[in-house]
């Protein structure tokens, strides 16, 4: 997100007690301005990072958008999602069609996260140039692997990340000087564990430096274990809890040990396991919906209630011109 160039409010100066035995009176007019002021001071100030929401102890819901509309973007944060993923792994979009997306959001201050086709150097290079408020890496597997994940998101001699920030939308193309110092510290990454293979290694992985979030794939994992029509089997649902348990005991653990790497929970919502629950357990951040999703719903919905809406109005309607007719013939 960009939203930390907007320029800060300016304070107001203190002005003296009014010497006199009056009491004050507020205009409806200077309560309205006051209002105005306020609300346009709220909205230059910066939106607070995902990181130090987290760090708070803030408990984040996302949405994930599909469909790359920039339009339902700007709505989902218009109605309160505390990020919005941006899914480059599942929907038709690349980057011109994300870029869209992330002026939407941050128009509408809400961070966006960039879910990647997969983990390599060459889609998080393009992706972090857009701006982000953090990335999402696909199929994680092994500690090896995430410290992999983490470098292709670093400058050198950090990391493989290719240098063009003087040009690139993330530096507000150059214009921001203190991106470099702080873009590393900034960016969320997120590693997806959503294999039996990443399961056995989740506590390995969530302590490499670097991963700022672990990311369960519920349905990627139930297909690995041979479930794939069944992502609610009780087999998946304990591999799901054993590694839930590992990552919430290291974040318990951090506190004897604050310089190692612990990585926070996040999640998918499922039909079996729903994103109340998930909350409940613990879990730091809860994907609870995703667009397509909530326009099917919404939209078989409608036309289930119109269907039989429309039956029981043209019986009723009959039914109401025989009684008239009856009555008019009796007279």
């Amino acid at each position: 997100s960009i939203s930390h160039l907007l320029p800060a409010p300016k304070p107001k100066p203190r002005t003296p007690p009014r010497l006199s035995l009056l009491p004050r009176r507020r205009s409806r007019a200077a309560g309205a301005i006051s209002a105005s002021a306020s609300a346009a001071s709220d909205f230059l100030a910066p939106v607070p990072s995902l990181k130090s929401r987290l760090a708070a102890g803030d408990t984040l819901y996302g949405l994930f958008l599909l469909s790359f509309s920039p339009t339902l973007a700007e709505i989902a944060a218009l109605a309160g999602y505390d990020y919005v993923v941006v899914d480059m792994e599942h929907g038709p979009g690349g980057i011109t069609e994300a870029l869209a997306c992330l002026r939407a959001l941050d128009a509408a201050r809400t961070p966006a996260v960039l879910r990647l086709p997969e983990a390599c150097p060459v889609w998080a290079k393009k992706a972090l140039d857009l701006g982000p408020a953090g990335l999402m890496l696909p199929a994680v597997e092994s500690p090896a692997a995430a410290a992999e994940a983490v470098s292709h998101c670093r400058y050198p001699p950090r990391g493989v990340r290719g240098a063009a920030y003087p040009i690139v939308r993330a530096s507000a193309y150059g214009l921001d000087d203190s991106y470099l110092s702080r873009c590393e510290d900034d960016t969320l990454i997120i590693c997806q564990v959503e294999t039996a293979a990443g399961v056995a290694e989740i506590d390995a992985i969530a302590a490499v430096e670097g991963v700022d979030v672990v990311q369960m794939g519920p349905l990627d994992l139930s297909a690995s274990m041979g479930y794939l029509w069944d992502p609610g089997n009780r087999k998946v649902r304990a591999a799901l809890r054993e590694a839930e348990r590992k990552v919430l005991e290291a974040r318990k653990k951090k506190d004897a040990a604050p310089k190692t790497n612990a990585a926070y929970l996040g999640g998918f919502a499922m039909p079996n396991d729903p994103a109340e629950q998930l909350k409940h357990r613990g879990y730091h951040m809860v994907a609870g919906a995703v667009d397509i999703g909530l326009f099917r719903k919404a939209a078989l919905e409608d036309v289930k209630r119109f269907k039989d809406a429309s039956m029981e109005i043209g019986e009723a309607e009959g039914e109401e011109e025989d009684e008239k007719e009856d009555g008019y013939w009796s007279e």
